[in-house]
């Protein structure tokens, strides 16, 4: 009699749970926002190389909870919702062909550096097309990402062209094909996270403003925590499932949190004298446009949420202020002082905190 092998329990590559990362607050709070609220606009994360900044994206749609989709739906289509829907599957709906419906992780896109702009918004094959008058659409990487998180690693380096593209797809929540008088439309709903190191070229500023915030990472220098976060490493590589199972708790209650946070957001509300506090150190700060105004008001309810309040403070527009303005100050090649400290120092004068302190 021949022994029937077992196939292991676990087959999916386990992931660096989220709740373990040491330090690195700000991009972590940052991403949190942006999964709450994908409207915020993305989060663009400057910083040192060897920082974390692709291990902390990954282990965050690891923890998001799964969503539902349409099954054999290369779009990733919400049964529930038609802004998130393909035309095939609104037509479906129309025609009351029931849908089966499955659950799947929340896609997370890594966007290579090479990548052409057909392959990040998909083909449309004019032969078939013309031959058997059918739309043939091969869906590329902004198909594959609508519902989740599109990772762009060293977006500083990614031709201008194709970043445009992104953000014009992250803002709109749709993608459009047009070839030879045939266009073909997808929604491509996605958190933009982008990361790059700032010795490697800045992102021009028309750019740079598109993403909804923007947050810096530095190295650790103490230490201890380098220590523990060496450790933790090698204790992850040495034995993954023991590891990940003692944060499992951990990410079960973030991952709880943030479910709730997205279920409160709509009810949460920022006083009238508060929105005009948050202009005022826009105008202050000379701003251009009204993005950071939008941003900074939609990332400072997304906190709220996620505390689990309804009414948003000054301690959470403090929080966010400076990830949500610090990159659409305008450069002043003389000056030494830097943006994120201008932005606080803004704050503190038009809330009144200054006096405060002095006191």
């Amino acid at each position: 009699m021949t022994a029937t092998l077992q196939a292991p329990p676990k087959t999916r590559r386990l992931i660096f749970p989220f709740t373990a990362i040491v330090g690195q607050e700000e991009m972590k709070l940052a991403l949190i926002l942006n999964v709450i609220d994908p409207k915020i606009g993305g989060v663009m994360i400057m910083g040192d190389r060897g920082t974390g900044k692709s291990t902390t994206i990954r282990a965050l749609a690891d923890l998001l909870p799964e969503i539902e989709v349409v099954a054999d739906d290369p779009f990733n289509s919400d049964p529930y919702d038609p802004d998130l829907m393909s035309d095939r599957v609104r037509e479906q709906l129309e025609k009351q062909i029931p849908l089966q419906i499955v659950k799947k992780k929340v896609p997370m896109v890594d966007l290579p550096l090479g990548a052409t702009e057909d392959r990040v918004c998909g083909t449309i094959d004019i032969e078939k097309a013309l031959s058997e008058g059918v739309k043939a659409f091969e869906p590329g990487l902004l198909a594959k990402a609508n519902r989740g998180i599109l990772y762009v690693d060293e977006v500083n380096l990614l031709d201008d062209h194709l970043v445009d593209v992104l953000l014009d797809s992250a803002a709109s929540g749709w993608n459009t094909v047009e070839r030879e008088g045939i266009s073909i439309r997808h929604p491509a709903r996605f958190v933009l996270v982008g990361s790059g190191n700032p010795e490697e070229g800045e992102l021009r500023p028309q750019l740079l403003d598109r993403f909804g915030l923007h947050a810096e990472i530095h190295t650790v220098k103490e230490p201890a925590l380098r220590v523990q976060i060496v450790e933790q490493r090698s204790e992850f590589d040495s034995n993954p499932q023991k590891f990940c199972e003692k944060y499992q708790p951990e990410q079960e209650a973030l991952q709880e949190k943030i479910i709730n946070a997205q279920k409160l957001l709509p009810q949460v509300e920022i006083d009238y004298d508060l929105r005009i506090k948050i202009s005022e150190v826009c105008s202050a700060l000379d701003v251009d446009g009204l993005r950071g105004d939008i941003v900074t008001n939609r990332a400072a309810k997304a906190l709220a949420a996620f505390e689990g309040r309804t009414t948003v403070t000054v301690d959470d527009i403090r929080r966010v202020i400076t990830l949500a303005l610090r990159h659409r100050l305008r450069k002043d090649p003389l000056e030494s002082i830097e943006s994120g400290y201008k932005v606080e120092k803004a704050f503190s004068r038009v809330f009144g905190l200054e006096v405060l302190q002095e006191n």
